[in-house]
């Protein structure tokens, strides 16, 4: 157990950032514009293009000040698939400008543009939370476990939360792949961070310096 939280520190340490965090985004206030973005960050990330592309996708939303729902719903499709565009989505561009405006409609007909309501409904039961997320077009299983990885920062009752990209990368640094123990080799707070690290080394095949780290 005690090699087993060694590595676990090495991975917050070397790479115990989280998405949201990179975003920009403060979880924990729960307040409706970071939620949004989470939600938009995990349609790019679904897409068939490289974590940092989708990183920088939804950068560039934000720097677009498309940061509502009620914002995004007044840009134009054109301008949206221009931005996705010159962020280097060459190749999906329209795509992602449609699929976003869907995913916009549904949270403002379905939810009046504030995901807390999609919290209450769900009321703490993670099939529910899940199945209701990828009801969002361009939200699919991984979309899902990427929006309830993160968004356990500011949603308690569906901690601990892991999806299956961080659980695959524990199983290679010999963590626990059951949740609820490789949530105990952490304090709550931060497990968030844990299973981004975790993400972090698989994307960056970083493993093997992770165990150098943990000694």
């Amino acid at each position: 157990m005690a090699r087993q939280q060694d590595i676990a520190q090495a991975a917050l340490r070397r790479h115990g950032r989280t998405f949201a965090a990179e975003l920009g985004v403060r979880l924990q206030r729960n307040t409706p514009s970071p939620l949004f973005r989470l939600l938009c960050l995990s349609l790019l990330t679904s897409a068939p293009v490289q974590a940092d592309l989708a990183m920088r996708g939804a950068q560039a939303l934000g720097t677009a000040d498309w940061t509502t729902p009620d914002k995004l719903r007044r840009s134009s499709w054109a301008e949206r698939a221009a931005v996705f565009n010159r962020a280097g989505y060459a190749r999906v561009d329209e795509k992602t400008a449609t699929q976003l405006e869907r995913l916009n409609d549904r949270l403002l007909s379905e939810y009046r543009g504030d995901l807390r309501r999609l919290r209450d409904e769900a009321d703490g039961d993670l099939r529910a939370a899940r199945k209701a997320l990828k009801q969002f077009h361009g939200i699919g299983e991984t979309g899902a476990g990427i929006f309830l990885r993160e968004v356990q920062a500011a949603w308690p009752e569906f901690h601990p939360f892991a999806d299956k990209a961080a659980l695959k990368a524990a199983e290679k640094l010999g963590l626990p792949t059951e949740v609820e123990h490789l949530a105990g080799l952490v304090e709550p707070r931060e497990f968030p961070r844990l299973v981004a690290a975790l993400v972090r080394t698989q994307l960056a095949k970083d493993f093997g310096a992770v165990r150098s780290a943990a000694g």
